[in-house]
């Protein structure tokens, strides 16, 4: 062998021999199925998306009833509109439907001549888990926030009495506000014992105001929340006992996420 062709092989099985060995791919790391559903979005943000359940679009209450007794729903329906009853005996309204794990949209609106204090202020509630009669369940509160002095787990955005929100975002009474909620509902033991805690996370007005929040149980006017167990609920609205002018909500629909 040529001395120049000895030097050219030795080379190259030293290269080679230098090579690292053969590593990871991209493709080990690609996924390809299962592939996502299609689901179309609606013509805005705030438009339900093709794969919403509506439960409240303007036209009727055929989505909700009476929380107490699970009569149809009163209710003032007008304008495409759906306005709180503070009618003695009607009080608040639930879904027919029982869900677990969520995304919901709720548009409400504060009266633009409220009157009234602290949390006698266009109050009203979103119950994110209707767990019985009255206000049994988790609620998210709705009020006047704006310029409005109240405690700060009782404003709107706040998981009540539990969280604090973590911004006041709130417009002024007579324009409408936006919710949008994730909810994970809690899982339960077959003692009832808690297995997985609720988690929420809440925007107000495109504002984070409720960051996957860790509740504590079911929300408590007086004392400390605790778990009670249950599997599926229904989403309550409150028609709250104060005496301020009866607020207003519109384009509720809800996402159900396996």
């Amino acid at each position: 062998m040529r001395f120049s062709a000895f030097v050219f092989a030795a080379a190259t099985i030293l290269a080679f021999a230098q090579q690292p060995p053969a590593g990871p791919k991209p493709q080990d790391t690609e996924v390809w199925e299962p592939v996502p559903k299609v689901v179309t979005p609606g013509a805005t943000d705030a438009a339900p998306p093709s794969d919403a359940i509506v439960l409240f679009d303007g036209k009727n209450l055929d989505e909700w009833v009476s929380a107490k007794d699970h009569s149809p729903a009163q209710w003032i329906v007008k304008d495409s509109i759906l306005t709180v009853s503070k009618a003695q005996g009607v009080g608040n309204i639930e879904t027919k439907r029982r869900f677990k794990n969520y995304q919901l949209h709720v548009e409400w609106r504060i009266p633009e001549n409220i009157t009234g204090t602290d949390q006698a202020r266009g109050n009203s509630g979103v119950f994110l888990a209707s767990t019985g009669p009255g206000d049994a369940g988790y609620e998210l509160q709705v009020l006047d926030s704006y310029n409005n002095k109240t405690y700060v787990n009782g404003m709107a955005g706040s998981l009540y009495k539990q969280a604090i929100p973590l911004a006041n975002p709130a417009r002024k009474p007579g324009e409408w506000q936006t919710y949008e909620v994730v909810w994970n509902a809690p899982l339960f033991n077959d003692d009832g014992t808690v297995k997985t805690p609720a988690y929420a996370t809440v925007f107000f007005n495109g504002v984070l105001v409720e960051n996957h929040f860790e509740l504590k149980g079911e929300t408590l006017y007086i004392g400390k929340p605790y778990y009670k167990k249950y599997d599926t609920a229904p989403i309550k609205l409150q028609a709250h006992g104060d005496r301020s002018e009866p607020l207003s909500y519109r384009n509720i629909w809800i996402r159900e996420i396996n």
